[in-house]
């Protein structure tokens, strides 16, 4: 069934109007993978078949009512087991449950089939924001990690709502058009789930364990999706983004990208300057650290400490490091050792140490951070 075959017969069903469903409003969202056409095909099928099962056994009944009302003298039959009947309301479901349970193995099994990935990606769940890890293709060994982009004001009611309001980030991942992409999903914390309608992909991201799904974009695009599983306070604010492309447009993002990092691996060994880490640390800061500990510093306790004029933010830079780098077990506080880089880690630790009424004139240099991690 082509695509605009299944909005007719969806509009037929929710009696919405053509322009209602081109926004996705009331139906799934538009399929851009074999898999995902399927499982709207199989959608309308089901939707298909509720519908009649439910007009023939609503009308049998109205009918029955109807016809055989009181009022117009019937007499209730009295008989008891009737064979027929019996085995009609067995064998019908059956087939009934048959019809609907061939696509739908169909599709469970295609959607299994990971086998002979173009590109492998690997993503973590964190509290609340997604790693990604290019580990196979075209791409190999560019990291990012994807973090809400909304504005905090739009977030607050400060700002008037943008037209992708926590659903945008600002590293999104990028794929090839037409190349088949292998997600591995794990997480660093709780279960999360990797879920992006259009890709027809829905995935749990579960500790200790690597899940995998995949998806091949037939249209380029930006499509977007959520973590799908209650996760926590911020639940709601670590959504995905997928940019697919043109072969010729990846394999220029990957030539930036891996520019980006042999940057940033300069930037892990050079000595900076107080202004320069903590000018560079408020932006880790606003996109890692402000939503539990407040761009005031003033946390929201007990589940997230205040920094300003913590004990551990002015005391031994080691003890913050250590905290930063690992994290603190059962609490919120995510290891970061493996989200930033050492540089960013060194200027966020600076930012802390130097804002607000932390004065400590501390630089927390690159080198530091690599020596605690034992690099």
């Amino acid at each position: 069934m082509s695509l605009a075959g299944r909005h007719a017969v969806a509009a037929s069903l929710v009696f919405a109007s053509p322009a209602v469903l081109a926004q996705s409003r009331y139906n799934l969202q538009s399929p851009v993978t074999g898999v995902a056409a399927q499982i709207y095909d199989m959608h309308t099928l089901m939707l298909l078949i509720c519908l009649v099962i439910f007009i023939a056994v609503f009308g049998v009944m109205f009918w029955a009512v109807f016809k055989h009302r009181k009022s117009q003298g019937a007499v209730a039959a009295n008989f008891h087991e009737n064979t027929s009947v019996e085995i009609a309301w067995t064998v019908i479901p059956v087939f009934i449950l048959l019809g609907m349970a061939w696509p739908a193995t169909k599709t469970v099994l295609e959607m299994k089939d990971t086998r002979d990935p173009d590109i492998t990606i690997k993503a973590t769940g964190y509290q609340w924001k997604w790693g990604y890890d290019y580990l196979q293709g075209e791409g190999q060994g560019i990291r990012l990690v994807s973090n809400l982009s909304t504005p905090r004001t739009q977030m607050d009611g400060q700002a008037a709502k943008g037209e992708h309001y926590l659903i945008e980030v600002d590293k999104p991942v990028v794929v090839p058009v037409g190349k088949k992409i292998r997600v591995l999903t794990t997480a660093s914390d709780v279960i999360h789930s990797w879920w992006v309608p259009a890709f027809g992909v829905k995935q749990d991201a579960i500790p200790g364990f690597i899940r995998d799904a995949w998806f091949r974009a037939d249209k380029e695009g930006i499509y977007r999706g959520n973590c799908a599983e209650l996760c926590g306070r911020d639940h709601g604010y670590m959504p995905i983004e997928v940019h697919v492309v043109s072969p010729q447009a990846y394999s220029q993002w990957v030539a930036e990208q891996q520019a980006a990092m042999a940057a940033a691996a300069g930037d892990s060994t050079r000595e900076w300057a107080l202004a320069e880490l903590v000018e560079r640390g408020e932006k880790v800061f606003a996109a890692n650290c402000v939503a539990c500990h407040q761009a005031d510093g003033k946390g929201l306790p007990p589940a997230f400490p205040p920094l300003d004029g913590a004990a551990i933010v002015r005391g031994d830079p080691k003890a913050q490091i250590d905290v930063v780098l690992k994290g603190r077990p059962g609490t919120p506080m995510a290891a970061f050792g493996a989200l930033l880089s050492d540089a960013d880690i060194a200027a966020v630790i600076t930012y802390t140490r130097n804002t607000w009424s932390n004065k400590t004139g501390e630089a927390i240099q690159p080198s530091q951070i690599a020596a605690a991690k034992g690099n």
